[in-house]
């Protein structure tokens, strides 16, 4: 790829999307170094929405404290009314770092879109020691698209990367779905993020990888490996 500038919403923070892998089995630990490494001090906040599970933040909280000794809080935002509620919106601002928890991107797409917590996390990221990270259906759910489970069909995302789109959990020897997504209206640039794999969106164009990441200009195109 010739450069990931203008790939994200503006702001001086980092946003880390991460392919998917299971934490539990140290399969995510490098990733999770790479962001943890821009996290000032303080508690990350967990949004569990996409999976509406409470034992993912429960095991995600007992991961962080024995591996890097972070201390983890649910930020409890399952549906939109969740997302307009003052002190959820207040451990957003008061979090270090927000992670959005993997499951269905179409369920953390619906509780957070144009909400009070969205903006929250939009603000987020728009501070210089500010840090979001997403993994699978989270990061899919940031781009201008989404594969929907409802067959080949694809829904709109929170358009936090302007023009462009994720498909997470990737294998560059079954790419199908990801060329179609790269086919919908207003595409430019897409990211296949294999699990255990990484890319760390920051200021001013700049990015780190963890892992082998594909980029992809066009779904006809090859995929180049960035670097």
């Amino acid at each position: 790829m010739e450069t990931m500038k203008h790939q994200r919403i503006e702001g001086d923070g980092w946003l880390a999307l991460l392919g998917g892998g299971e934490f539990s089995f140290g399969e995510t630990q490098e990733a999770d170094q790479a962001w943890l490494a821009k996290t000032p001090p303080g508690t990350v906040g967990f949004v569990p929405a996409a999976s509406g599970s409470t034992d993912y933040g429960e095991n995600l909280a007992e991961y962080l404290d024995e591996v890097f000794d972070r201390e983890l809080e649910v930020i409890p935002v399952y549906r939109p009314r969740d997302s307009r509620r003052g002190r959820n919106c207040q451990r957003v601002d008061e979090s270090a770092a927000v992670y959005l928890g993997g499951g269905l991107s179409g369920q953390l797409v619906e509780a957070l879109r144009s909400s009070a917590a969205e903006d929250r996390l939009r603000r987020k990221l728009a501070e210089k020691d500010g840090v979001v990270v997403a993994i699978a259906a989270a990061a899919q759910a940031l781009g201008e698209w989404y594969r929907s489970l409802k067959g080949d069909t694809f829904e709109e995302g929170l358009r936090w990367l302007p023009q462009g789109v994720v498909e997470a959990n990737f294998n560059p020897a079954h790419d199908r779905r990801f060329r179609q997504l790269m086919g919908r209206p207003g595409v430019r640039w897409g990211l296949g993020i294999p699990p255990g794999s990484a890319v760390l969106l920051g200021p001013e164009g700049q990015f780190e990888t963890v892992g082998t990441v594909f980029g992809l200009r066009d779904s006809d195109d090859d995929f180049a490996v960035l670097e």
